[in-house]
């Protein structure tokens, strides 16, 4: 199972829970951002290198903590010299040896995005309780419907305490899929600047129960997928 981690706004959590996800689903994390990599440098070979020819997609797997990930390079030159349509090889590759891979998509809506959203058999759309993020994941929603690939679950990340039972029942119905809502936690942010899972850091952390909710929702898309994964 490949899944998309995208929800066109920047800023709004992709990366937070593209690593968690990765945690809970023994999935392979690929930071898929070639401009502006959110996830940490590796220490050999990152995505600019697998996209470009020079180096094995396995062979630049690396972790963080128990997570396993594809890290994507920081310089001009290495994105400029990564082929994109090589994607899909690389994450079909890294699903077969691997099993699971979550793709940490970047923000907005350019070229990029539509190819990693129709490399992936669902997507996770994450968003926050502002306009601009709603609207823009719809666009996003949209164009991963065009391109044949679910929304898996959506995200709605960083909610203040008590606005949330109106507005997840608000995004499922705009979005049409089943809403996991983190409120704004310092342990969270404590989480991510070690970059570790929540799991890992506050066990007791109430986001971790989002996680897996949308852990849960991938893995009931992937049994109905299981015989159109087969023959992709």
């Amino acid at each position: 199972m490949i899944v998309a981690v995208t929800g066109g706004k920047g800023g709004v959590g992709k990366s937070t829970v593209s690593l968690n996800l990765g945690r809970e689903l023994d999935a392979v994390v690929v930071d898929a951002d070639l401009a502006t990599a959110d996830l940490p440098r590796g220490n050999g070979p990152d995505l600019h290198d697998v996209l470009a020819g020079r180096a094995n997609p396995l062979a630049a797997v690396e972790r963080i903590g128990p997570v396993r990930f594809l890290p994507c390079g920081r310089t001009l030159a290495g994105a400029r010299a990564a082929d994109l349509t090589e994607l899909t090889r690389v994450v079909d590759r890294l699903e077969r040896e691997c099993g699971r891979v979550v793709v940490d998509c970047p923000a907005g809506l350019a070229r990029d995005v539509g190819i990693q959203l129709e490399s992936a058999h669902v997507a996770v759309l994450v968003t926050t309780p502002t306009e601009p993020a709603l609207v823009d994941a719809l666009r996003v929603r949209e164009v991963a419907l065009d391109l044949d690939t679910p929304i898996a679950s959506v995200v709605l990340n960083r909610a203040s305490s008590g606005e949330n039972e109106s507005l997840a029942a608000r995004v499922e119905r705009e979005l049409g899929a089943t809403t996991a809502v983190i409120e704004e936690r310092p342990a969270v942010d404590e989480a991510m600047a070690q970059w570790r899972p929540v799991r890992d850091v506050h066990p007791d952390c109430a986001a971790i129960e989002a996680f897996e909710t949308v852990a849960r929702a991938i893995e009931r898309c992937e049994r109905r997928l299981s015989g159109r994964i087969g023959v992709l």
